[in-house]
């Protein structure tokens, strides 16, 4: 069973939580964290996501995605989705989130990271990832247009890219 922190509007853990399921309270929120991996063709790692997950079946996302655990950083949320759904370890060390967005019931930390994974060396969770591939820009809005795609708005894409080429928005990861 997840248990989820919950935040005020200013960020400030509640001392409340949520079970993974339950409604985020109105005017509460929750922490969700992505990491969006470029390569050096400044491709996009994109995740399909499985036919029988909840929520975005079958649908292609960013390269990886999930809550925040009660009494995480966003640091260690993404370090514990990424070795999750991937397989790929990072060090946690000096990484920053990009962007954050608040959406209606949550605060989302989106990470943008330089790294030229070996497709073939990652270890995909069963349970949510049915495969990953390299995407360009195009190819991302062409499943969007065919609803192929998680429905996010182009220009957060667009952004993300966007990012991808300013040293200040990008990690790049040291040693593990």
């Amino acid at each position: 069973m997840e248990l989820w922190d919950i935040y005020d509007f200013e960020r400030n853990i509640t001392g409340q939580t949520l079970t993974k399921g339950e409604r985020t309270p109105k005017d509460f929120y929750r922490l969700v964290v992505h990491a969006v991996f470029f390569n050096n063709k400044n491709e996009m790692l994109i995740q399909q996501r499985q036919p029988f997950k909840e929520g975005w079946s079958n649908m292609w996302d960013l390269s990886v995605g999930g809550s925040a655990l009660k009494g995480e950083t966003s640091q260690a949320a993404i370090k514990r989705e990424i070795f999750e759904e991937l397989g790929y370890l990072i060090s946690s060390q000096n990484i920053r989130p990009a962007i954050t967005i608040g959406s209606k019931d949550a605060f989302d930390d989106i990470y943008i990271i330089s790294e030229d994974i070996i497709i073939s060396d990652l270890k995909l969770q069963e349970s949510e990832v049915q495969r990953v591939m390299w995407s360009s820009k195009e190819y991302i809005f062409d499943l969007i247009e065919k609803e192929e795609f998680v429905p996010y708005n182009k220009s957060l894409i667009d952004l993300i890219f966007h990012l991808n080429s300013h040293p200040w928005a990008l990690t790049k990861l040291e040693s593990k």
